[in-house]
């Protein structure tokens, strides 16, 4: 019997997901358990797992396209089974979508705005992924007069003024998705620019470039915007505004910290310790002795975490990802050190378990690779702070009324002030450059 694929919920902020890739083209076989697509969900790239047997019969969404919870994204069903009342059904079947809530009665889009006709168009010429299945069908024809619309893309709609009986809807059965308000947003330029491939953008000649009229602006593209970056833009946005931040710096002399680290290379070579693996200990046994800092914020309630769930900001092409060192307290240099390489190389493969990115009590992000002495980072709601480390660096300090050389960094902690008074933070950060200084408090 044939089934319905929907867009399944991989990640516990996970609101929709945008296909990756097909890991199946239609008419393979597939076998329930076997990984079927990949989707890009806030912070990682998950594989999906058909749920039946049989046949790969219809795929609904495109590779690059993306689909709220819920919705129907394909069709799995037997090689000579009719699925024409399944594929008819799929553009008002999604559980997500299903209720009345989710699809706006016509009175409720009445509203007269401003659009314009090339933007109209651009939406309602935009077919399903360029598939060539050709333009999609305007939203009310498809459903006999009513507006068939995601959650998202009404929100969008609702926010941004837009007549949502404008948009000609490219999901499935006329469905108006994201996607179509976005294209209506932006206008018909972008769009068609969006839509062209880069191959064609990179075939612009340098002869074609110095044809171009002095002061005109730059040729641009545009690409989608991918689910980590849309995630990551939505949690900036929750974070700078409402957390009220404040920050505290302080300079640590790294010496002793460089001296240990060439003491265990030269007892045993294969133990490749690094300084930020070192950072990471000395946060850990910090924030034990200061409770008040390994907290958080929770409407109601201020959360004390027991144990130092430390988030590692890792640095990957769609943006950050923080991969968490569980009890980071527990765990030796040697346990951290492999536990943050092999999260990290999962990570810049987008292959982390939402459980290995989430739920972290307090977070660290490292610039000082890239050479940058000093910065501030925005706090990762709900965690209560978020400590940013620059560059270790020789400079002159005065030491015994003497000038010497020394390994210098700076660090910065960002404190939610609901959470943290400056006290607090203060105290937390002499903890934190005492032991740093002094390493060999981590084995008292």
């Amino acid at each position: 019997m044939a089934t319905q694929v929907i867009m399944p919920k991989l990640s516990p902020t996970m609101e929709e997901g945008q296909l990756s890739r097909w890991l199946k083209k239609e008419g393979d076989k597939v076998s329930m358990g076997e990984p079927l697509a990949e989707i890009d969900t806030d912070k990682a790239t998950m594989e999906m797992q058909a749920l039946g047997n049989g046949v790969l019969r219809k795929i609904l969404i495109q590779e690059g396209e993306s689909a709220p919870l819920g919705q129907v994204i394909a069709i799995i069903g037997e090689p000579d089974e009719d699925i024409s009342a399944l594929e008819s059904k799929s553009g008002s079947s999604a559980p997500a979508e299903a209720s009345p809530r989710s699809e706006p009665k016509e009175s409720e889009t009445t509203e007269p705005v401003e659009a314009k006709p090339a933007a109209a168009t651009a939406a309602t010429t935009d077919n399903a992924g360029g598939n060539g299945q050709g333009a999609a069908k305007p939203a009310e024809a498809a459903s006999g007069g009513r507006l068939i619309v995601s959650p998202l893309a009404a929100r969008m709609a609702a926010e941004s003024g837009i007549d949502l009986r404008s948009i000609s809807g490219s999901g499935p059965g006329g469905r108006i998705i994201k996607r179509d308000v976005e294209g209506l947003m932006s206008g018909a330029s972008a769009s068609a620019a969006a839509r062209q491939p880069k191959s064609h953008l990179r075939a612009v000649s340098s002869a074609q470039v110095a044809k171009r009229e002095p002061g005109q602006p730059s040729a641009y593209h545009d690409e989608p915007v991918t689910e980590i970056r849309r995630i990551i833009a939505k949690r900036l946005v929750t974070s700078i505004g409402p957390i009220p931040h404040f920050f505290l710096t302080t300079e640590v002399e790294m010496d002793r910290v460089a001296e240990m680290r060439e003491a265990i290379k030269e007892l045993d070579p294969d133990l490749k310790i690094s300084v930020n693996d070192i950072i990471i200990k000395v946060t850990a046994a910090a924030l034990v002795q200061h409770p008040q800092v390994n907290a958080s914020f929770q409407d109601k309630v201020i959360r004390y975490y027991e144990h130092a769930d430390i988030g590692v900001a890792v640095a990957i092409d769609d943006g950050l990802i923080t991969p968490v060192v569980r009890a980071a307290d527990q765990k030796s240099l040697s346990e951290i050190a492999a536990e943050v390489r092999e999260l990290a190389g999962r990570a810049r493969e987008k292959r982390l378990k939402p459980e290995e990115y989430t739920g972290a009590s307090f977070s660290i992000s490292n610039l000082g690779m890239f050479g940058i002495d000093e910065f501030t980072a925005v706090i990762n709601p709900p965690e209560g702070a978020i400590l940013a480390v620059g560059a270790m660096s020789p400079k002159p300090v005065v030491r015994d009324n003497q000038v010497v050389v020394r390994q210098m960094m700076r660090v910065t902690m960002s404190c939610d002030h609901r959470v943290i008074d400056g006290a607090t933070g203060a105290k937390f950060l002499q903890t934190f450059k005492k032991i740093l200084e002094n390493p060999l408090f981590l084995v008292v």
